[in-house]
């Protein structure tokens, strides 16, 4: 299996610019490298999203579509290039995507400025095309496939097990607000504050499913990756309400606990601090340990 890394997905760059018939400067500008390389291609002012594998094709067309369906809507979120072909470029298989790059961020955002999007976003009716649930776990084996030969056996073993577990859990929740249309990756790190406001971004999980999933995201986060508890407050009053407060919470943080154990395991190949922060991850699990500090990669 040919690795994924930035040398790989720059190759898989030209080859999709050409397709669409952009010319990829030879600085393109690598933003971050996890389930998409993104990278700035800095003029024209474009963004461009490689994905990892061709299973993602499908994801990156509903992306696109979604994207125009959610800003006919008043919802504010980055748009497709307008000069870059409807669909995704694929380069050996692997879908490329294209995007208007933003104005620069006016300040980082914050989980105050999520709260007024995951809102409007959870008073629009479903879509006019399919949309299939939020299924955290159905990626896992992928992840973990991907790092086979480079993480213990004992700890895919034991993710294995713990997505097995959830998996069958999760179909048995009771929500508690009305399932619709969801983000389904509800982060700041998801929101670009520009100088027209908050923008929403990284559609590729947008789904139809609880909408709890999106709360569940933010009280992680503020659990495990050092959210502060007056930023987790101010997200909770803006929305209007804690997912903390629902039967049913306990159950998904665990299901999105594995499935976030499980995504670093695919970077865990040729990088030291993701097979650590791996380690330390499937450590806490095994150990109970809800309040263990992770790190984000």
């Amino acid at each position: 299996m040919t690795a994924f890394d930035e040398g790989r997905a720059r190759a898989l760059l030209t080859v999709a610019c050409a397709g669409a018939g952009l010319a990829v400067p030879a600085r393109a500008r690598l933003i971050a490298l996890g389930e998409n390389a993104v990278f700035d291609l800095g003029d024209p002012a474009v963004v461009a999203k490689v994905g990892r594998g061709p299973e993602l094709a499908e994801q990156a067309r509903r992306e696109l579509t979604v994207a125009h369906w959610l800003a006919g809507r008043g919802i504010p979120v980055v748009l497709p290039y307008r000069d870059a072909p409807p669909e995704p470029q694929l380069a050996d298989g692997h879908p490329v995507t294209f995007w208007h790059r933003l104005a620069p961020a006016v300040r980082p955002a914050r989980p105050a400025d999520l709260a007024p999007l995951l809102r409007a976003l959870h008073g629009l009716e479903p879509p006019p095309f399919e949309l299939g649930g939020r299924d955290l776990l159905a990626p896992v084996e992928r992840w973990l496939a991907s790092a086979e030969g480079h993480v213990d056996p004992a700890d895919v073993a034991f993710l294995r097990r713990r997505r097995d577990s959830f998996a069958a859990a999760a179909a048995e929740l009771t929500p508690h607000l009305t399932p619709g249309v969801v983000h389904g990756d509800a982060l700041p790190r998801n929101v670009h504050v520009g100088p027209d406001g908050p923008v929403l971004l990284d559609l590729e999980t947008f789904s139809r499913d609880l909408r709890e999933h999106d709360l569940v995201v933010l009280a992680l986060s503020h659990d495990r990756y050092g959210v502060p508890a007056e930023d987790y407050l101010a997200f909770t009053s803006a929305y209007g309400w804690d997912v903390r407060e629902w039967p049913g919470f306990a159950l998904l943080r665990g299901a999105r606990e594995t499935a976030s154990a499980s995504w670093v395991a695919q970077q865990a190949p040729g990088n030291p601090a993701a097979l650590a922060e791996f380690r330390r991850r499937v450590a806490s699990l095994r150990d109970g340990g809800t309040a263990v500090r992770w790190y984000p990669f």
